[in-house]
């Protein structure tokens, strides 16, 4: 079995991976619940300070990963032109002009989806990003090839 597809990745489709990334992330829970401890002392003790830090806890991360994506998909020449991918039973082949890297299925680490993007973890830190809405009809196609080739446990995608 064969899926080739074109994906472009886009500032918004960088920022849907980063917020995913990030609050799904240790350090991203624990910013978000002492933001939100720091709103709830807040509403006690009324002391106005609380309010600002729990604002800027809560407000600072995802404006943070917003100016990130957006300088990322602009500074980045592998986001200027879109990506061909081309996944078979041996693993992801993604191409872009002249350049050509190739990825087994073994070492894929996990598959995670959100509302605008099936993501496919490659390493801890690094992942291949598929706008849905660049995938159209192929979407399902994808979901089938990664739940054929990884293990369930390291599949998390909602339709």
């Amino acid at each position: 079995m064969e899926l080739q597809f074109d994906v472009k990745v886009t500032a918004g489709a960088l920022y849907d991976y980063l917020l995913y990334h990030t609050y799904t992330s240790f350090s991203g829970i624990i910013g978000t619940i002492a933001g939100v401890f720091l709103l709830m002392v807040f509403l006690s003790t009324r002391y106005v300070i609380y309010l600002i830090a729990g604002v800027v806890m809560i407000g600072y991360l995802p404006c943070a990963l917003f100016l990130k994506a957006k300088q990322q998909a602009l500074g980045n020449p592998a986001f200027r032109q879109p990506l061909h991918y081309t996944m078979t039973d041996e693993g992801i082949t993604v191409s872009q002009g002249e350049n050509e890297e190739q990825q087994s299925w073994d070492s894929c680490v996990k598959a995670v989806s959100t509302g605008k993007s099936i993501i496919l973890y490659t390493s801890r830190t690094a992942a291949s990003i598929f706008p849905k809405n660049d995938l159209g009809d192929k979407k399902e196609a994808l979901i089938q090839m990664i739940s054929t080739h990884m293990p369930p446990k390291k599949v998390k995608i909602r339709f």
